[in-house]
Formats: C-alpha cells, structure tokens, sequence
C-alpha cells in the first residue's frame, strides 16, 4: 500500500477530518526538515503532513531545506507525495480558486541545493525528467476533482521562480511566451529531487492570484490572503477524494 505523504502550509493541519496521531522530528545527512511530520488521518485514511515554510510560515522559498524535507519523507517509508502550492494564474483559464494540476514545470531559480548528488567522490545518475511529475497521481488529483465539482484545469506549465518577491509584468511575459500557464516559487528543486530517490510526487496548485500584468489594479495582498483562507476547503475536499483513490 502506497504511503502518501502532503507537503504544504500549516493551515492545512487544522482542516476539518484530520486526527494527529503524533509528530516526529527527523534528522537526515543534508540537516532538519522544515518541520516536524504530522503523522495522521485525513477521514481515515492514513497522511504524513509536512509544513514546507516551517510551523509558523516563517522560511522563505528560496531558504527551504529542499533535500532534507524530502529525505526525511523518503525515511519513514514515504512513496507517494501531493505537493501544495499557491499560484499565479498566467493563462486565461488560471483565474482565481482554480485548482491547477500541472504536467510540465520551468525552472527559474537558482543558487538551490538542486540534487542529491555533488560530493567530489559520488556516484551519481542522470534521471529521465522529460515528464516530471507522476501520472498516476495526477490521475487521480484529476478524478477528485471531477468528483468533487470542484472547478480545475487539468494540465498546464509550471514556472519556478526564486522568489521571495513577486514577479515583474515582464517577467510574466516572458514566462507566458516560454509556455508557463502559473507561477509559484516551490515546484523546484523539489520535483527533481523527488525524482532522485525514486518517489512518486505531483503538484497541486491553488490559483490565489491573477500575475503581474494580468489585472490592471496590480496584486491586492489582502485579499490574496483572503483567497488563501478560502481556498483550504477546496483543498481539503480534493484531498479527501484523492485519498479515497487507490495509487498502486
């Protein structure tokens, strides 16, 4: 039986269905995850939570430990991983408190611990990334959210930007004509690593924001934030279906 893990924010561990078991610190050779993992039930079906940002959203993306957080997952015996993100909608049909479940990702970023692989005397692998996230759970993220009628694209390019700042309207055009249809400042290097120690890991985004340069009036934090708030129950209600669903 898979072991699935849901790497996100800490809003999460508060929704409505979920019992905390326990939480266990892990200590992996690339340092400490972001945060405990939240061992747990999600309407009774088994989930190991991670709070990528830390408990109290407080690291940035680019100062996420990317290879410890994975790590200490693949440690306690996690195969599976559903990875939240909040987003950007670039493309017409990526407006707000859309569910977007992507099938392609651009990396932007840099200066990341981006592999595994590095010290002068290791062996190394490539790794096929052609498609970087599992068919398998994007299937079923899709089939949740048929289930749920909760409004979704089901395919779309993700542009990792370092971040912690938000994008510039060019920069935005840019990623539009490379083919990007969301922006978020998480995809990577998690995905490639992921890939790495061989678990299977797809991305879940939540659109709480129009781009830069795609409205007029520039990017409201306030009520980006109310979206935020909102958009958990969606999120609960597809991760709820999604773990109904068998995944091997």
């Amino acid at each position: 039986m898979a072991t699935i893990a849901i790497i996100g924010g800490t809003g999460l561990t508060n929704m409505p269905g979920l019992t905390v078991h326990h939480r266990e610190m892990v200590k992996t050779e690339y340092g400490a995850p972001s945060s405990p993992l939240i061992h747990g039930e999600l309407n009774g079906h088994s989930v190991i939570f991670l709070a990528r940002h830390g408990r109290r959203h407080t690291i940035p993306p680019h100062m996420v430990n990317y290879r410890a957080n994975l790590m200490a997952l693949k440690e306690v015996g996690v195969s599976h991983v559903i990875a939240l993100a909040a987003v950007g909608g670039i493309s017409d049909d990526c407006q707000e408190r859309t569910i977007v479940i992507p099938d392609q990702i651009i990396d932007y970023t840099h200066d990341r611990a981006h592999t595994f692989y590095g010290a002068k005397n290791d062996t190394f692998r490539h790794i096929d990334f052609s498609e970087p996230y599992c068919p398998v759970i994007r299937k079923r993220l899709i089939e949740a959210c048929n289930t749920a009628s909760v409004n979704h694209v089901s395919s779309g390019v993700y542009g990792a930007t370092q971040g912690p700042r938000l994008e510039t309207a060019a920069e935005i055009r840019r990623m539009e004509n490379d083919g990007c249809t969301i922006v978020g400042m998480t995809g990577m290097p998690e995905a490639a690593l992921a890939r790495e120690i061989d678990m299977q890991y797809a991305c879940c985004g939540m659109v709480v924001n129009r781009a830069a340069g795609k409205v007029s009036t520039g990017i409201d934090f306030s009520q980006l934030e109310g979206v935020l708030k909102e958009s958990v129950e969606l999120i609960r209600v597809v991760l709820e279906e999604t773990l109904k669903l068998e995944f091997e």
